[in-house]
């Protein structure tokens, strides 16, 4: 095994559709699937035995919520990428993900052709989604007080402003004449700021303490 490769975890209770992910996964060389779970407890299980940099979960499981897993895993370890698999773009399910912490989505009509290429976007770090839909969603964020001794600079909220533009870092660091590695740094150090776990939950929360604007169409 590549001791770089992308560790992958799938959780579907979809034998056949999870096996023929995995199948996709294995022939590219810079991807390994660690194991496939098909139950909540068999992934938090899986999870904790084979520590993956990215999970593929499905949004209905037999025992519990795709977004209820990822927001339970996600708080033994945070750096986890989780894309959450649907079967439409339902968009109270995907703010809810986002507001769980999860890295993006991939609807399962789409999941055969797009998976390696998401697998590798939320390795490095990227938010799976588009700006459109992202602005929709972000236009349903409740509104609440920031939290007391908000410490966010004026560059991390210009940073912020240009995630909701569903960029990528490279495209962020050649609008603000930065290095993409510094993007990456104070991407890191508004994720800490805010307790998020990835750009997208960074994003909403932002938006929902009215410490940024965002695009309205």
């Amino acid at each position: 095994m590549d001791a770089d490769a992308t560790r992958v975890v799938i959780v579907d209770d979809h034998l056949m559709f999870a096996e023929s992910l995995a199948r996709l996964l294995g022939d590219e060389g810079d991807i390994v699937v660690v194991g496939i779970a098909s139950t909540g407890a068999q992934a938090r299980a899986l999870i904790n035995e084979e520590p993956p940099d990215v999970a593929l979960v499905d949004y209905h499981l037999p025992d519990v919520d795709g977004v209820s897993l990822a927001r339970d895993v996600l708080g033994a370890r945070p750096d986890l990428g989780v894309i959450i698999l649907t079967g439409n773009d339902d968009d109270q399910l995907m703010l809810t993900a986002i507001q769980a912490g999860c890295s993006g989505f991939l609807t399962k009509d789409k999941a055969a052709t797009q998976v390696a290429d998401a697998v590798r976007a939320v390795a490095s770090g990227e938010a799976l989604i588009s700006a459109p839909v992202l602005a929709r969603l972000l236009a349903r964020v409740d509104r609440s007080p920031p939290p007391a001794g908000s410490d966010l600079t004026t560059r991390e909220r210009d940073l912020l402003e240009q995630m909701t533009r569903g960029l990528t870092n490279r495209a962020i660091a050649e609008e603000m004449h930065l290095s993409v590695n510094t993007v990456r740094n104070y991407t890191q150090s508004i994720l800490s700021k805010l307790g998020a776990h990835s750009k997208l939950e960074a994003v909403s929360l932002a938006v929902r303490y009215g410490l940024i604007n965002y695009p309205k169409d």
